[in-house]
């Protein structure tokens, strides 16, 4: 499972990669401003569509300056994004983006909330949106949220007055919001939700605006801003030694996935919001006008509130543990509050406070990071008091649910570490996965399935796999939990978090997740098993489609030690005409049998997961020529078409951006360019001409797309090219031929409307609107009630080569196995090749 402890505490003085994995460690002035946001009971909801949608200045100048309450409701996972650091999409991309929300949440100080809709992909309406996504269950979602999370102030990152203007999951999102701030406070709205939740009213709605929504600065310094608030955000925080731009920026910067990094700036930033509902303050310059935001709010608070404000009074930034008694007294009165919502919130608050000041250290840790159902697990626990306070450690509950009674003080001062090493069992009542709860069962194109309601709007799976201290401090005992964790030192990175897992004592993959037959010989298909557990021993076999042959029908093995594999190799024979279908491993143990594949992911500014997922790989009989043999390809942001032209025969050797010479370019008959190069390598731009003339000399060059924003390069081809936000997002739309006696559809495969079946997400993007007449465009597509898009695929001759530009989603069509991207790709590579000699073909 995906777990991780939403941090309240910010610390910036360690390296991001640390605070993504380790337990955070507040000092004295972060401790201070956890006390000051005690004292303040008010929310603010901000509402969007994807990861890197929010506005992470408005999130962390709320948290960190009003000192509110802060989340993000990020409709969706961005599933359906591109993926600039790694090759994951789709659902272990929605994981990674995740993750890098919940890292960011831990910079800006806000918390982190989902609904079940998927990211299917660019959409131009919301009326698209909308129906894909189902509308009513992720209205449902937006109102859940604000239920559960009480915000006084809603704030959207877009206008729900102007749909087709932008992303229709943009606007859909402000749409929701907007209906939603009426819904969440109606009782016979989602009924089922007040079996354990309240209806609840927002004082007011606002839109996030600014000079982009404008059409220009110009513009917006002209507008009517009566119904605006503006205010500055870039405060200075001395206690941090950042601005609240500088910590904005670091947040954003942890969508990396997204190539979002972002330069901290100082200084004045305007931000303004637009009242959407609700009452206009009359003090704009404080957002929560006529909305009580002391502890004088709820039955019973007002004493809290007068202690708390001493503690905030007098704290001692030397020696913070003289504030724990008062604390404790808070704390003791917070138990008593009739309002559950701000009971449980401060309860969880109040107490990392008290812990913090107290440099009270819990750890449970586990000897591995894997363990499976019903094996012995031993755990090692430390405790300590750094504090000036006797403390006791009254009893611990295991992660078995045991009582263990221990009764030992934690004397002032002594800062000695008490450990204890014992032995529990993983089990569990419940099915245990190491999957996202939200990929645990079949959804559909728009939606996740989530059959539990409890986990509806949650980041990630809760950990259950945990340790709850018992700690009395002046008679009064406080239960702090903390999850199990696996650590290791790592030579260069030093200690190392990772989240202990429960997994099968089996999984399974194929190494390929697309196998091409381009003729009717059979390929070897290599199943590698993982053990869970030592000394497993099972049988292996792949489920293939009838049409197709596989032999031996069962492989044995043999795995000694947790954690190793072991492969075995099928031979694969596939039928004589075109066809496609899935193969998937099925491993026996016993009487147990296991198909997933069990997926880690370990990127640096994101803490280490694992996922389990189906494992299963499709298999395609192609029907494919080509001429050419050696390509060169040169890597943009991550795309797998190197190995998927491997797959069809070809020689592809990645080219290093400082490696491109005419010397190292004259043994390929094409070079390829990887998706959004001119976006991301610098060192292109350098390398330009030398790119031309192997063209011009007789290669071929194929670019894939790029943004018009971020270029890299004054030129993108050797003649007029001007990249536009055209896209066709429709992957059913029609494809008509505008040349279709042109080679790239005709040489060496002849290519049909057929070839555009099956495509997937998308036609294509950032197609080009105008080019020079040196340009053929062979193709023509739209999404309906749009104009005809004709720059999907340009081709020109430049010298004795061909240059050829496309915005084709080939990227995404190679993963799924898309038998005519294959072919039309084939052709491309293959241009100015048909009218040589057989013997000209071989190029050296």
């Amino acid at each position: 499972m995906l777990r991780r402890i939403q941090a309240t505490f910010i610390c910036l003085l360690i390296s991001l990669s640390a605070l993504a994995q380790q337990p955070q460690k507040p000092n004295a002035s972060e401790i201070y401003e956890s006390i000051k946001k005690l004292n303040f009971l008010g929310s603010v909801l901000y509402v969007a569509a994807h990861p890197d949608d929010e506005n992470t200045r408005l999130i962390s100048y709320m948290s960190n300056e009003v000192k509110a309450r802060t989340a993000y409701l990020s409709l969706t996972r961005g599933d359906g994004g591109q993926n600039l650091i790694g090759p994951e999409i789709r659902e272990l991309l929605g994981v990674i983006r995740t993750q890098e929300l919940l890292t960011a949440r831990q910079i800006d100080g806000g918390e982190q909330r989902f609904t079940r809709a998927n990211d299917f992909g660019y959409s131009k309406h919301p009326h698209e949106t909308l129906q894909i996504w189902n509308k009513k269950e992720v209205l449902s979602d937006v109102v859940l949220a604000i239920r559960q999370f009480q915000p006084d102030i809603i704030i959207n990152r877009f206008d729900h007055r102007t749909p087709g203007s932008t992303h229709g999951h943009h606007t859909s999102s402000a749409m929701l919001s907007v209906e939603a701030f009426d819904l969440a406070n109606s009782q016979t709205a989602y009924p089922s939700q007040l079996e354990n939740l309240k209806p609840w009213q927002p004082k007011r709605i606002f839109f996030n605006t600014s000079w982009w929504f404008y059409g220009s600065q110009e513009r917006f310094e002209k507008a009517d801003k009566t119904n605006l608030i503006g205010f500055d955000t870039g405060e200075y925080f001395p206690s941090k030694g950042l601005s609240n731009t500088e910590i904005a920026a670091l947040s954003r910067s942890q969508h990396k996935s997204q190539g979002f990094g972002n330069t901290g700036t100082r200084g004045t930033q305007m931000e303004y919001i637009e009242l959407i509902k609700g009452e206009m303050p009359n003090d704009k310059t404080n957002l929560f006008e006529g909305i009580d935001t002391s502890w004088s709010r709820v039955k019973g608070g007002q004493a809290i509130g007068t202690i708390l404000k001493d503690v905030e009074a007098n704290y001692d930034f030397k020696n913070p543990s003289a504030s724990i008694p008062k604390l404790v007294t808070a704390y003791q009165l917070i138990q008593k509050l009739e309002n559950d919502h701000w009971r449980t919130v401060k309860t969880e608050e109040i107490k990392k406070i008290i812990a913090a000041c107290a440099g009270l250290y819990l750890e449970a840790v586990a000897k591995t990071n894997h363990a499976t159902l019903n094996e012995s697990l031993e755990l090692n626990l430390e405790v300590i008091n750094r504090s000036s306070l006797n403390m006791d450690l009254v009893s611990y509950i295991n992660p078995n649910g045991l009582l263990v009674n221990k009764g030992i003080t934690l004397k002032e001062n002594n800062n000695i570490a008490i450990e204890e090493n014992f032995k529990v069992t993983a089990t569990d009542d419940e099915e245990i996965t190491t999957t996202p709860y939200w990929l645990t069962e079949k959804g559909t194109l728009g939606m996740y399935k989530v059959s539990d309601p409890s986990l509806i709007g949650k980041p990630e799976t809760p950990d259950y796999f945990t340790v709850t201290f018992n700690i009395t401090i002046d008679n009064v005992t406080i239960p702090f939990t903390k999850s199990v964790v696996y650590k290791t030192n790592d030579p260069v990175k030093g200690e190392v978090y990772k989240p202990f897992e429960i997994i099968p004592e089996a999984t399974a993959r194929i190494t390929e997740k697309v196998i091409i037959f381009d003729s009717d010989n059979e390929k070897e298909i290599l199943v590698s098993v993982k053990a869970g557990r030592n000394n497993l021993n099972g049988v292996v076999e792949l489920c293939h489609p009838n049409n197709w042959n596989v032999y031996p029908d069962k492989q044995t093995i043999s795995i000694s030690n947790k954690g190793e594999e072991q492969t075995v190799a099928f031979k694969v024979i596939p039928p004589n005409n075109q066809d496609e279908g899935f193969v998937s491993p099925l491993v026996t143990i016993g009487e147990n049998k296991y198909t997933d594949e069990l997926i880690e992911i370990d990127y640096d500014h994101i803490p280490y997961q694992t996922v389990l997922l189906p494992s299963e790989s499709k298999i395609v009989r192609l029907d494919i020529k080509k001429k050419g043999d050696n390509i060169g390809y040169i890597a943009g942001a991550g795309d797998v078409v190197p190995e998927s032209l491997q797959q069809i025969g070809y020689h592809v050797l990645t080219i290093a951006p400082e490696d491109i010479t005419p010397e190292n370019l004259n043994r390929f008959d094409a070079l390829v360019i990887g998706i959004r190069a001119y976006n991301t390598i610098e060192t292109l731009k350098f390398k330009q001409d030398i790119l031309f003339d192997f063209v011009e000399n007789g290669g071929n060059m194929i670019v894939q797309y790029n943004t018009s924003r971020g270029l890299k390069v004054d030129n993108l081809a050797p003649y007029k090219l001007e990249l536009s936000r055209d896209r066709v997002t429709d992957e059913f739309a029609e494809v008509k031929f505008l040349e279709p006696n042109h080679p790239l559809l005709n040489y060496p495969n002849k290519i049909t409307e057929q070839d555009f079946d099956g495509w997937t997400q998308e036609r294509g993007l950032y197609f080009p609107d105008s080019w020079g007449k040196e340009f053929t465009p062979i193709l023509s597509m739209n999404d309906k009630g749009e104009s005809s898009k004709k720059g999907s695929l340009l081709v020109a001759q430049y010298g004795k080569g061909y240059y050829i530009y496309t915005g084709l989603s080939f990227f995404r069509e190679f993963p799924a196995g898309v038998s005519g991207a294959y072919r039309l790709f084939a052709n491309m590579l293959s241009i100015g090749q048909e009218t040589l000699k057989p013997e000209q073909n071989l190029k050296n």
